[in-house]
């Protein structure tokens, strides 16, 4: 038990009140939609997390001399290291060839979803900071033989470099709106376009003409706008795309139907139409407050040169512009985003692993896995498709 503070440990972020979970939320600087009350039960009550899928929730609260809610957060007991996207199968690897167990391991993030933002949730910074003290006496005492923290905001990853956690440093890609500081912002679509070079913009013409000269069109839905209809075929169209993957998709349609209903005001979705038919659909969630948003899922019952791009990037980018979004996040990974005017950004995660020897090895091994990301990202930084300022 910190001081001031009674730690409790609950199996369902749906046990607590969805108003107190949110006012967490809403006092938590860098806090995303992802972590809203409505988005974590429903992972838990359509059956994408739990014990059966490997995602076992542990919910850590604090409480103050009073009763009242001072921070949480929900971890996760993971069986496997799928869904997190910052990989660490070969540490799992070099564990078993020792003959120890890598799983279960201890994960805070949020499932499926490579969002960077804040993690632990309060009322305040001293609190938040406590949480975090507490989860890794936690993962100390737990016996299990390691704690996660991915896509932190940087006060977070900050906190984990003073409480001693192996730092790691991963790359995604934004799209910004100016792409700098100190740059005029893009009022539109085709001033975003003029801005690239001549190549990377007679690219995207290409593509968007092949997508329209096929008989293509897109509706934007937004909210209240979407129908279960609308869900239950871009759920079909999410499902098709891990079907030919030939894996199994995390979410199911029960949770899309329960995003629709209870945070209507973060969906926006593409549907792309030929002949008056649906043929794909992209879903984007939004934050209204920090003006972002957040590119996940896509899929298509019918195959069309360019659609993907122009459903996952031309179509968000040029909503972003038109009202007033200044970041829209295109996911992990993908230096192919590059072309289409997204930008490499990093992004902080930090690990505490029980055994020492193994300890030491991945700290020496992220330390040349961080100086070679930085070399690469500054290489990035000189392919960016801009043209240059005058």
């Amino acid at each position: 038990m910190a001081e001031d503070f009674r730690t409790e440990l609950g199996e369902s972020v749906s046990a607590l009140p969805a108003e107190v979970w949110d006012g967490l939320v809403d006092a938590t600087p860098g806090a995303t939609p992802f972590q809203r009350h409505a988005w974590l039960s429903a992972l838990e009550r359509t059956g994408c997390v739990g014990v059966e899928t490997g995602w076992q929730p542990v919910v850590v609260t604090l409480r103050d001399h009073t009763q009242q809610l001072a921070a949480a957060c929900v971890l996760y007991v993971k069986s496997h290291s799928y869904g997190e996207y910052v990989f660490d199968w070969a540490w799992a690897r070099a564990y078993a060839e020792h003959g120890l167990p890598y799983y279960p391991k201890l994960l805070l993030a949020v499932p499926f979803t490579p969002v960077g933002g804040a993690k632990l949730l309060g009322r305040d910074a001293r609190a938040r900071k406590v949480l975090l003290q507490e989860i890794l006496a936690l993962a100390r005492r737990s016996g299990l033989s390691s704690f996660h923290a991915l896509f932190l905001d940087p006060q977070e990853a900050l906190w984990c470099d003073e409480l001693g956690l192996l730092g790691r440093t991963t790359l995604q890609f934004h799209w910004r709106n100016p792409p700098a500081e100190g740059e005029s912002p893009w009022p539109d679509f085709a001033a975003f376009l003029a801005s690239l070079r001549h190549d990377k913009r007679k690219k995207i013409k290409q593509e968007q003409r092949q997508v329209s000269d096929a008989g293509v069109t897109f509706r934007a839905l937004q909210g209240q706008e979407i129908t279960e209809r609308d869900w239950a075929f871009f759920s079909r169209c999410y499902e098709t795309t891990y079907a030919l993957h030939g894996s199994t998709p995390y979410l199911n349609a029960e949770f899309f139907q329960a995003l629709g209903r209870d945070l209507p005001e973060h969906g926006l979705l593409f549907v792309a139409e030929r002949d008056g038919q649906p043929i794909a659909s992209s879903l984007i969630l939004l934050d209204p407050r920090r003006r972002i948003a957040y590119g996940r899922y896509w899929g298509a019952t019918a195959s069309v040169p360019a659609l993907h791009f122009d459903a996952c990037y031309y179509q968000p980018i040029a909503w972003c512009l038109a009202h007033g979004y200044t970041t829209f996040e295109g996911g992990a990974q993908g230096e192919h985003k590059m072309a289409r005017g997204l930008q490499p950004v990093a992004t902080r995660s930090a690990h505490w692993l029980a055994h020492p020897r193994f300890s030491q090895a991945v700290e020496d091994y992220l330390e040349r896995e961080s100086a070679d990301l930085a070399a690469h990202q500054d290489q990035l930084q000189e392919r960016l498709p801009f043209k240059e300022v005058q």
